[in-house]
């Protein structure tokens, strides 16, 4: 279930409550699929990163290579590779907000620039600019990675952060169009004003640039937009227990999911306990049965995979393999 998830999906978020194991399930994913002969491209958007953690390397906001798997033979022989990138909202802040100032500063006569430097110091910590500057990053690296990867995986923030985040294209592509249509206003009594100076004037004004900008802005979110509400190409992956809580708060991701129209791949039940292993843990896997079938009560015709709970700690890439295999293997269930 979950590999065939992968295969069919160029776009693939992994979200759900915090420590239920998002990280491991996208990295064990990842690897599923680059041993299938897949490129893909693991991205980190929780501002608590352990997905380097996970790897025992160093992750950047660009793309570092983590793995690579010869798979197939003769003819058919292709790399399967797992590149790695932990975002970076600051830099994505700051990289934005340069790029404004440089504008300004060419756009406003001199005696107000310190104005300007005070006024974007003051926006780079308003409410928002961490999320919009995440959205971009996601935005810019989609743009870039669809034509060199089979695959993407966003390791999400827990899942308010996350339905936040997903909401954001809509009212941010209609948000940078109003920003145009005044723009497109201010450059024609601009170019109005021009004329009647100079009536052979046809040089545009500074405004221009300033539009170009927005544009690509506006084109940016709104592709974004249309790209996570493609089923054909995009899906979205939940991560859980079967604990309370945990399912309880599936139950609310998944409704607003579907109000966002993001296409809902399926659900993960991690780290369930062996019934096999003593009272105690006997004990504690009935009330998570009890758990999962509300839970396939409430999500049928949802697939639902259940993974079990692993020994050891997992880090590194032995670990992540035994995952992958785990995932690879895992199939549908369904309970009466």
């Amino acid at each position: 279930m979950l590999l065939d998830i992968a295969r069919s999906s160029r776009l693939l978020f992994v979200g759900g409550k915090g420590g239920t194991g998002k990280t491991s399930i996208s990295s064990g994913l990842a690897m599923a699929r680059a041993l299938d002969g897949g490129r893909v491209l693991l991205v980190s958007t929780d501002p608590a990163h352990n997905l380097g953690d996970i790897w025992r390397t160093k992750l950047a906001d660009e793309a570092r290579r983590v793995y690579t798997a010869e798979t197939g033979t003769g003819a058919e022989a292709g790399p399967g590779v797992v590149d790695a990138i932990e975002v970076d909202p600051q830099a994505t802040i700051d990289a934005h907000f340069a790029t404004v100032e440089a504008m300004m500063r060419r756009m406003l006569p001199e005696r107000t620039h310190a104005a300007v430097r005070d006024h974007l110091r003051t926006a780079k910590s308003a409410p928002g600019s961490h999320e919009s500057a995440v959205l971009e990053r996601i935005a810019v690296i989609c743009e870039e990675a669809m034509g060199v990867y089979d695959l993407v995986i966003f390791d999400t923030a827990p899942t308010g952060h996350t339905v936040h985040l997903l909401s954001l294209p809509e009212r941010l592509t209609g948000w940078a169009e109003s920003l145009v249509a005044n723009r497109d206003r201010s450059e024609r009594f601009a170019a109005a004003a021009r004329s009647l100076v100079s009536p052979k004037e046809e040089t545009p004004g500074p405004d221009a640039q300033m539009r170009r900008t927005l544009l690509a802005r506006r084109d940016r979110f709104a592709l974004l937009r249309k790209t996570i509400a493609d089923a054909q190409q995009t899906g979205f992956l939940i991560t859980t227990l079967a604990e309370r809580l945990p399912v309880a708060e599936t139950l609310v991701l998944v409704r607003q999911l579907r109000e966002l129209d993001v296409d809902l791949a399926g659900i993960v039940v991690n780290r369930l306990s062996p019934a096999d292993s003593g009272d105690f843990l006997a004990g504690r896997r009935a009330l998570e049965d009890e758990q999962l079938s509300h839970l396939h009560a409430a999500v049928d015709p949802l697939p639902v995979a259940e993974l079990p709970l692993l020994a050891g700690e997992l880090t590194g890439t032995e670990a992540v393999r035994q995952l992958a295999d785990l995932l690879s293997g895992a199939a549908e269930t369904g309970r009466s």
